[in-house]
């Protein structure tokens, strides 16, 4: 039988992978198939999907689509829902050649930021250039080169400005005049305006809020200037390169502050909030900016208060504040504490979902507070409790818009429909005063919706992971205006494509549900016995399958895995985000529990359902996240699981982002031995390893540092254990779809789960 054999021999345990199969040899073929599923591959092979909708305006809805000839743009009309072609297409790339004395491709033009005038003009980015045409006659000007300042900078809301970072202060770019000015002096490294370093992401952009009227930002200035730092080294010759940065990890004492101030640009005039510093994170957790917008802070309409929460450093309260922007007063209005964590959204790192109401004198605000994520009504001035405004075992996800006028809310929520995926997506409306709950998207399916700006629109894709898209335009009863898409997936399934299939299992107590996806091979044979290879993301801020909708983009790539002849799942176990504060909270303080337990029911009970799953070759692999879980169930777990492929783990969070780490698993307490991370440093297991592992890293990455897969390097080494190291140099942390570490994947499942020789160096194009 293949698998894994363990013994004793002369008083040692010895590990011995058996090489005989009941499976075809995998040969180049199998390969070259399992490519063909990649999903760069797959992607030109769908047909009429709905991407990137934009609203020019609350009339006008453009997006793109893919057709036979490539990508095309469509113009809609609201009202009507009539559908034109955007432009020209051949008329414009000629004119855009004409100019750049290149050609284009017609149905692969590389527009963004697109801006349609009233005079006919079409506006659009191409590279690091902007062009204007005219459509009347399709005729460019030569493109003007859009400035380092506006690349990397956030524009106004009339469109006429751009703010930007220069030497650690922020300044204002008039897009009319070209004009460049400052807005602070004194800003310095390490204790910047606008700064976005937040240790395992910095980038050139600012982080703020523009008020309404574009007169005025809000933003802080980041204080890091004791922070610990963090070092890499760049391979280079003749001498590698050092870079260090600072990076916050659990436990420290020194930690990055935000002073919050607001630059009004008369003057300019620099309003310091009188409130004391604040911790980088918000009540949702990780990464200050949602998009290109500073989260948990909010401007009134007329721009003459700012709204904005506080979150304390362990995330279990947070607090909403209200100032003036021009004296620098600050009042609360509420404060909330939860026990293991404040959660803000039911999505894991989403929009937070509160929104002031100044008109009608009230606050929406979300809780946990019944064990499901719903929204409660406040008073402003008094901060006294108004009831609930949803309710049920279900939870409210994305809060989209409030219409105070008309007194109406709209929102999307997760598990309120019976006998659907907890985890689809709908869109509802109801009253500010809990009445007239009206679902929008009725069909059984996960749905993607777009507001217009007005609310009286939205664009609606809907889907399932087996079920292609339809794209229609409703109003906003719900009512379809017109179908704008039916994606075709015809020439996708002449490939031998095959649907992930959903299932449902019981987690590690026997009795909370937990969903999952099934890949089969295309060639599958049900006499044949399979291994099962697990495509892991623990969580917490997210899951193993992400979202519900269509995609030929699975993580990891799991349907091209699976052609060489395995069974791949991925399941969404206890401990990550979309069901209940009880589901999610429920391995808190033992982040390397992973749900690695429910993983292991789920399997157990797939391997009961389906005969051809051979649960004596078992294999788990992932990345980020995913690393540490396959990592920790190859250590945690060695009798269950046979081969793993970590790449890019956080394999001891003492090590990684602390405003991560202290969300998930809590504050770093020392203890008398030890610490309360030391549960989860992985390796302080090393000596539990018995089966086959591939650690890899890339040597350049800012945010999973290469430490933590050093110290478990040095740890097997120690306990005298064989595994597998790949090392990417310069490599940041985004290489899991790196054609390389795709085909060594591949390569070490081929080897030690079917006990073959695969093909030799095969290469992977993309």
């Amino acid at each position: 039988m293949n698998g894994i054999v363990r013994g004793l021999l002369a008083g040692s345990t010895i590990v011995i992978a058996t090489t005989v199969s009941l499976a075809a040899q995998v040969t180049e073929s199998d390969y070259a198939r399992a490519e063909g599923f990649l999903s760069w591959n797959l992607q030109e092979l769908v047909r009429g999907t709905v991407e990137a909708p934009a609203w020019v305006d609350s009339d006008r809805l453009l997006y793109r689509t893919r057709t036979d000839r490539g990508v095309e743009f469509a113009l809609v009309e609201a009202a009507t829902g009539a559908r034109q072609t955007a432009f020209d297409a051949e008329r414009l790339a000629a004119a855009i050649g004409a100019v750049a004395d290149t050609v284009y491709d017609p149905y692969a033009l590389p527009l963004s930021q697109i801006e349609f005038t009233d005079d006919g003009e079409l506006g659009f980015v191409i590279g690091r250039a902007r062009w204007t045409c005219d459509l009347d006659v399709y005729e460019c000007v030569p493109p003007v080169a859009v400035p380092t300042s506006e690349r990397n900078g956030i524009a106004s809301p009339d469109g006429r400005k751009v703010a930007f970072i220069r030497d650690h202060n922020l300044w204002v770019l008039d897009r009319e005049t070209g004009d460049e000015r400052a807005l602070t002096t004194d800003g310095r490294e390490r204790f910047g305006y606008a700064s976005d370093s937040q240790g395992w992401r910095r980038t050139e952009r600012p982080i703020l809020l523009w008020s309404p009227d574009s007169r005025s930002i809000a933003t802080y200035r980041l204080d890091e200037r004791a922070v610990g730092e963090m070092h890499l080294l760049r391979t280079a010759e003749p001498r590698p390169e050092l870079l260090s940065w600072p990076y916050a990890l659990p436990g420290d004492t020194i930690v990055p502050m935000h002073e919050r101030v607001v630059i009004h640009l008369d003057g300019p005039e620099v309003v310091r909030l009188r409130t004391p510093p604040d911790h980088q994170r918000t009540s949702s957790c990780c990464g200050l900016a949602r998009g290109d917008a500073w989260a948990d802070v909010e401007w009134s309409p007329d721009g003459s208060r700012l709204a904005f929460v506080s979150t304390s450093r362990d995330y279990t309260t947070v607090t909403l504040r209200l100032a003036d922007p021009r004296t620098g007063e600050v009042r609360t209005v509420l404060s909330e504490s939860d026990e293991p964590f404040f959660e803000s959204t039911a999505g894991g790192r989403g929009i937070p979902n509160w929104r002031v109401l100044h008109d009608r004198g009230e606050v929406l605000w979300y809780s946990w507070r019944d064990g499901w994520g719903h929204l409660y009504r406040y008073d402003l001035e008094t901060g006294r409790p108004l009831g609930a405004l949803t309710r049920g075992s279900w939870n409210v996800l994305d809060l989209l818009r409030v219409d105070e006028e008309e007194g109406e809310v709209f929102f999307t929520a997760l598990g309120r429909e019976e006998g659907r995926d907890p985890y689809f997506r709908h869109l509802y409306r109801m009253g500010l005063d809990g009445r007239g709950l009206t679902l929008l998207t009725p069909e059984d399916a996960d749905h993607e919706v777009e507001l217009a700006p007005d609310g009286i629109h939205f664009v609606n894709s809907y889907s399932r992971r087996n079920a292609a898209p339809v794209s229609v335009l409703r109003q906003s009863d719900g009512s379809v205006v017109t179908t704008l898409e039916e994606t075709d997936i015809s020439e996708l399934e002449a490939t031998g494509w095959p649907a992930p299939e959903p299932f449902t299992a019981l987690a590690r107590d026997g009795e909370t549900e937990i969903h999952g996806l099934m890949f089969r091979p295309s060639n599958f044979d049900p006499s044949r016995r399979y291994p099962i290879i697990n495509s892991n993301y623990p969580g917490p801020q997210a899951g193993s399958i992400g979202g519900r909708g269509f995609t030929v983009s699975p993580r990891g790539q799991a349907q091209a895995l699976a052609e060489l002849g395995f069974i791949v799942v991925q399941i969404d176990a206890l401990g990550t985000p979309g069901r209940s504060r009880d589901f999610h909270t429920a391995y808190w303080g033992d982040l390397a529990d992973n749900g690695l337990p429910d993983q292991i029911a789920a399997m157990r009970q797939l391997a009961e359902r389906h005969d051809w799953i051979d649960l004596e070759r078992v294999g788990i692999f992932g990345h980020s996240g995913g690393g540490f879980a396959t990592a920790a169930a190859m250590l945690r777990h060695p009798d269950f699981f046979h081969v793993g492929v970590a790449s890019a783990g956080n394999l001891d969070n003492r090590g990684y982002t602390y405003y991560w780490g202290e969300k998930w698993h809590g504050p770093l307490v020392e203890h008398e031995v030890g610490d309360s991370y030391s549960n989860q440093a992985l390796h302080e297991m090393a000596e539990n390893l018995e089966g086959r592992l591939l650690i890899s890293y890339g040597t350049m990455d800012g945010n999973v540092h290469p430490n933590m897969t050093l110290l478990l390097v040095d740890a097997l080494i120690e306990h005298n254990k064989d595994f597998d190291l790949l090392v990417f140099p310069n490599r940041g942390h985004g290489y899991s779809n790196e054609a390389y570490n795709l085909r060594r994947t591949w390569d070490y499942f081929v080897t030690h789960l079917l006990g073959q020789d695969p093909p030799q160096e095969y290469r992977i194009e993309r």
